[in-house]
């Protein structure tokens, strides 16, 4: 246990060392310090701006960046929704895998467009090659390269002292595609590839015999490229139906510890770019703290939990010396399991390399609250905006509290600011619960929709569907999957949770930034609640507390909570 213990330890450690450079060179991206960067990648991006017609140089205002960002993803969503419904028909389907349902298609569209990935299909028979490759994979780049785009809009207006004109969103999104997350995925799928990852354009499955001598069919294809966009962008969508379980897209330790450090390396390293965007790198390590102090206890916890085993198999007289390993993988175990359930929960990424509905009623928990806050390390570019909605939400109290109007950076935050930043804050938990108690309400009701839901009863079962709201409006993509969900109820009402957790919590922060970044600078005082302190982190960690408290704990209760109490 102890030898688990730290090398997680030293994994997090190695890990958010190296997103302290990377912060640095994002910061240089958005500031136009290309350098080398931008003798390799400029002519690339010019020569598509060139074939779009779009002048990257012209400056938008806040309302003007939300408008092009709507407008571009629902023509991606329009593209993913044709290959979904026709990709029976379309070339490169070798498996003639049949098209999907038009419920089907419709969450699965938005899902990967929102850069949630919540997949109610099993991917090596529920999409094709050319489905897999240009609609999926395709969205979760542009998707990831969406959220930095929204992240930069907002960095900018807060370095702004008075200003309306905010940068261009194009320009943002494709740098945020070419000069982030292209060069990060291809050595990232250089390294799985000589681990053992496919990487090729066979058609149709493969035949093999196991070790244990049976003859089963595996799909080929460009996996490895896959993987790498799914890690690095938080997207976490999964070529084979056990996505990082399966041996083909994980198959060694050395890849489970290299895509787990993908799936934490940019949200990491957004934040420093914060510090190194604005020149306030004391800002930057208070959210760090912040965002590493939750995680922190949130991972200890899950992987005690983990490591101890199931109390039930210890009433049954049986040693559990490895820890809890129903639904695991041998070659990961159960610390590695743990580590990664809460990396990919605390980002919004949703890839798994072991079964989240087998783990311990505590460490189940542990996953639904990280998604529940939201914002401790978050999506590339998103998990900072809904941190910073907490920081608005400080800084108000804050101000209250010493007795002054509240500022931010030099801004009054002001009764606008505040409605918006509530609003924002009150959608998570308002669609999280609205959805799982419909859906209770259908269980404890028999209704004959509601018949194959669940394959556990009581307490376990109220958590499938509470983590399933829950992973939804986290734009996270993970489930407990012993939740039948590819039917009509769960497809229709987890995208359209998709949808509103999506747009709304990146529509309040940027207009937020945007109307913070229009008023009047005014210089700090000795009686600013200064945002880089000590004091004002712990102001906002509070906050985060309170309000993931007060908001989800009944429901953790009759869930989790209440299976842990009764083993």
């Amino acid at each position: 246990m102890n030898t688990e213990i730290l090398s997680i330890l030293l994994f997090f450690v190695v890990t958010a060392a190296l997103s302290y450079p990377l912060g640095r060179y994002i910061a240089g991206v958005y500031s136009g310090r290309g350098g080398l960067v931008d003798r390799i990648f400029g002519p690339i991006e010019q020569v598509m701006f060139r074939l779009s017609g779009i002048d990257p140089k012209r400056e938008m205002n806040w309302q003007e960046h939300l408008k092009a960002l709507l407008t571009i993803n629902m023509i991606w969503f329009l593209w993913a929704m044709f290959v979904l419904l026709n990709q029976g028909w379309l070339p490169w389907n070798p498996d003639g895998n049949p098209s999907m349902t038009p419920d089907l298609a419709f969450n699965t569209a938005i899902s990967f467009i929102v850069n949630c990935n919540l997949q109610h299909y099993s991917g090596e028979t529920g999409a094709s090659y050319f489905s897999q490759i240009f609609a999926l994979m395709f969205l979760q780049f542009v998707s990831a390269g969406t959220g930095l785009a929204a992240g930069a809009v907002v960095f900018n207006a807060m370095r702004q002292r008075t200003a309306v004109q905010l940068g261009n969103f194009y320009d943002y999104f494709l740098k945020s595609c070419t000069r982030i997350l292209l060069p990060i995925s291809f050595v990232a799928a250089l390294f799985l590839i000589a681990d053992g990852v496919p990487m090729n354009l066979a058609e149709g499955k493969d035949t093999i015999v196991t070790l244990q001598g049976d003859t089963v069919q595996v799909s080929r294809g460009p996996v490895a490229g896959f993987v790498a966009i799914k890690q690095a962008g938080t997207n976490g969508g999964g070529y084979y139906g056990t996505n990082s379980a399966h041996p083909l897209e994980n198959p060694t330790v050395w890849t489970n510890l290299l895509e787990n450090f993908l799936i934490l390396l940019i949200p990491m390293a957004f934040v420093f770019a914060l510090g190194f965007y604005l020149k306030k790198q004391r800002l930057a390590w208070m959210i760090f703290g912040v965002m590493t102090a939750g995680f922190l206890i949130i991972l200890g916890t899950t992987v005690w939990s983990e490591l101890r085993g199931n109390p039930a198999i210890d009433q049954l007289g049986l040693a559990q010396t490895s820890g809890s390993m129903e639904g695991k993988e041998l070659r990961f175990g159960a610390g590695l399991s743990a580590l990664w359930s809460i990396s990919t929960t605390a980002t919004s990424n949703g890839s798994v390399n072991a079964m989240h509905d087998s783990f311990t009623p505590l460490a189940g928990g542990m996953q639904m609250l990280d998604m529940m806050i939201n914002s401790l390390y978050g999506g590339v570019g998103v998990g900072f905006l809904n941190f910073y909605v907490f920081i608005i939400l400080a800084t108000f109290i804050g101000g209250l509290m010493v007795g002054r109007t509240p500022e931010l950076l030099g801004k009054k935050v002001e009764a606008r600011e505040m409605k918006i930043a509530m609003l924002v804050a009150l959608l998570h938990p308002f669609l999280i619960l609205l959805g799982t108690a419909i859906a209770a309400f259908y269980t404890a009701q028999g209704h004959p929709m509601a018949a194959n839901w669940l394959n556990n009863p009581g307490f376990h079962g109220f958590s499938e569907m509470l983590y399933e709201f829950t992973s939804a409006s986290a734009n996270n993509g993970s489930g407990f999957e012993g939740l039948g969900d590819n039917n009509t109820f769960w497809n229709i009402s987890t995208g359209l949770v998709l949808i509103l957790s999506r747009y709304l919590p990146i529509i309040g922060p940027v207009a937020i930034a945007g109307l913070l970044a229009e008023k009047k600078y005014i210089p700090e005082s000795a009686g600013t609640l200064r945002p880089d302190s000590a004091t004002f982190g712990t102001l906002v960690f509070a906050v985060i507390v309170i309000i993931a408290a007060l908001s989800f704990f009944p429901a953790l209760t009759l869930g989790p909570i209440a299976e842990f109490l009764s083993l």
